[in-house]
């Protein structure tokens, strides 16, 4: 026997954002019984409010379109029109089973409930499992709302489970905020790194290489390398040693390190061969390790930097990759500090931050904070269980952050499993928060790994371990810059710095002097020489965001000159070349970030 539940809620007394919440969640409840009505045969999984809305997971008998979007839509605002009061209702889990017997992903929710009652919410005609948190009938439910988009998802996430198809709804408490979030989404949709790294040619995805495997073209390729010399060159000023390790290794060494029982689920599969199991390695630190390990250090020689731009393999689920931004293989600044004790941990994360800051700063990034990354001492199977090292490490990196003067939150339970770390946050294009980088402290590694220095008393001790990186990957920090700046690099970092525009054939000789006189500087230059009308050339080079135009005639020869033109347009009439090298050379070396 069902027994009803009290669910009446007195919305105004609730905040903003558990208004929201009730309000997606009873919409997603009215998106589940649209899509029965739709397709009778739907199966249903879970539909869960969102930050920005609510979707629902369906395995239907034919893939959705966007005329069953439009369909499903309209059928919930007639539900929500009709006013239908939403009934919480108290059954036997054995009442439950044959209630759903015919939906298995419902059975499989009720699996993993402990014996008793459950919650149902009823609708109109439509009944879902549910704990509660709804408005008091569909009527509360705002009209600002829209179904944006149909997606795949794995039932509970795992690629070993059944494909689902999710619809995402978007909903807002009044019509002017679903518009701007609307234009959000447009604002980065115009934004997104692929859209616009398709456009410049600067990377590819190619489903014979397989996702997640990013074919850098020339253009991208160029951005890679800038980027990859500036950050070695400023390690190097620092005092960083940089290395070559091997993107494969035997299994042991994740054994040794901990990895394996960690991370082994996200790692390529095993190779083997001659009896011995190898792996595409995961991260980077063992190999670090292996390179300490390798000869006796004394306690003069540390702090020790070890650095490389070396490439990681994690098996990232193929729902989650995006772009260059969520790949499977990746390149990352990558660096291990080998510290002889707190204080000179204390030190080196210091200068790591004012690196970062350094660097953020060049390339002109702004939206991004810090936070503390904190272990969670109940949580044995995920964390080491070491109190006192986690609250040496975390203490140091809160005391550091707080010298050097940066805000940060902090976050228990998003450490890394042998300690605690400084997250870099940033917001993308589309407004989502992602990790960009760390810097973690580790006394747990050294230990795993029987690392040793002799010390000023000629005893052995064990050192500590700074992980570091400052750029993140390669692939998500282009990524992130190509969103940040539209495409519009700045001349450093542009593949191409400048093309020089012939007005007609008999000017050709004179663009290749010009051009030849530019790449003798090492800027990176092109001639059209194309058979095409100068202002077609100019609209073709403004579009692929080409720093500057070189326009040469008859009179910029006879002068030895250009007519240089801005990539925003910007026309700043005949300037000697000798002129325009100078402001192109200046501009690259100082690393300016306009125009």
């Amino acid at each position: 026997m069902s027994e009803l539940i009290e669910s009446h809620a007195d919305l105004a007394s609730l905040s903003k954002e558990e208004r929201l919440a009730r309000m997606r969640h009873s919409a997603a409840h009215v998106l589940a019984e649209a899509m029965v009505e739709l397709m009778p045969g739907a199966e249903l999984g879970i539909g869960p409010p969102i930050d920005t809305g609510f979707y629902y997971d369906f395995r239907l008998p034919r893939p959705l379109t966007n005329e069953d979007l439009a369909w499903l839509e309209e059928r919930m605002r007639q539900s929500i029109a009709g006013h239908h009061p939403f009934q919480m209702a108290s059954i036997t889990k054995a009442e439950a089973a044959e209630h759903w017997k015919d939906q298995p992903f419902k059975l499989d929710l009720l699996s993993e409930l402990d014996e008793g009652n459950v919650t149902q919410c009823t609708h109109a005609h439509f009944t879902d499992l549910c704990r509660g948190g709804h408005v008091n009938d569909t009527g509360d439910i705002p009209q600002s709302f829209k179904l944006m988009s149909i997606a795949g998802a794995y039932w509970r996430g795992s690629e070993k489970n059944p494909q689902l198809q999710r619809v995402y709804g978007a909903l807002f408490e009044t019509a002017e905020d679903l518009a701007a979030y609307e234009e959000h989404l447009e604002e980065a949709r115009r934004r997104d790194h692929r859209r616009i790294g398709r456009e410049l040619e600067l990377f590819e995805l190619v489903d014979e290489i397989g996702p997640g495997h990013v074919v850098w073209l020339p253009a991208g390729a160029t951005i890679r390398r800038e980027l990859s010399r500036w950050i070695e060159d400023l390690e190097i000023e620092q005092g960083y040693l940089h290395v070559h390790t091997p993107n494969v290794a035997k299994r042991e060494l994740y054994v040794r390190s901990g990895h394996w029982d960690h991370y082994q689920d996200a790692m390529y599969p095993i190779m083997e061969r001659d009896g011995e199991e190898y792996v595409l390695r995961p991260m980077n630190c063992p190999s670090h390790i292996m390179v300490y390990e390798a000869a006796q250090h004394s306690y003069r020689e540390l702090p020790i930097r070890i650095a490389e731009l070396g490439d990681m393999h994690r098996w990232e689920k193929s729902g989650e990759l995006t772009g260059m931004s969520r790949v499977r293989i990746m390149t990352l600044n990558d660096a291990h500090i080998f510290c002889a004790d707190t204080d000179q941990v204390a030190l080196e994360v210091e200068n790591v931050l004012r690196l970062m800051e350094h660097v953020y700063g060049v390339l002109g990034l702004k939206n991004y904070s810090y936070r503390l990354s904190l272990g969670d001492p109940d949580d044995h199977e995920k964390y080491v269980d070491n109190p006192p090292m986690w609250a040496k490490g975390e203490d140091l990196l809160r005391r550091v952050l707080t010298r050097v003067g940066l805000p940060f939150t902090e976050a228990k339970g998003e450490a890394a499993f042998y300690g605690p770390k400084i997250d870099v946050q940033f917001e993308t294009a589309a407004g989502k928060d992602e990790t960009l980088v760390t810097v973690q402290v580790d006394f747990h590694l050294p230990n795993q790994f029987g690392l040793e220095y002799i010390g000023e008393d000629g005893a052995r001790h064990q050192p500590i371990i700074v992980h570091r990186g400052v750029i993140s990957t390669l692939e998500r920090m282009v990524a992130l810059l190509i969103e940040e700046y539209e495409g519009n690099f700045p001349l450093w970092l542009a593949p191409t710095q400048a093309v020089v525009i012939p007005i007609a054939d008999r000017h050709v000789a004179y663009a290749e002097e010009v051009a030849a006189e530019l790449r003798a500087r090492r800027l990176r230059v092109t001639v059209d020489s194309r058979n095409e009308r100068m202002q077609a050339k100019i609209r073709d080079h403004q579009l692929k965001k080409i720093p500057y135009m070189l326009v040469v005639g008859d009179r910029e020869a006879e002068a030895n000159a250009a007519a240089l033109r801005v990539r925003g347009g910007e026309n700043l009439g005949a300037i000697p070349v000798a002129d325009i090298l100078a402001r192109l050379v200046t501009e690259r070396d100082t690393r300016a970030l306009v125009p």
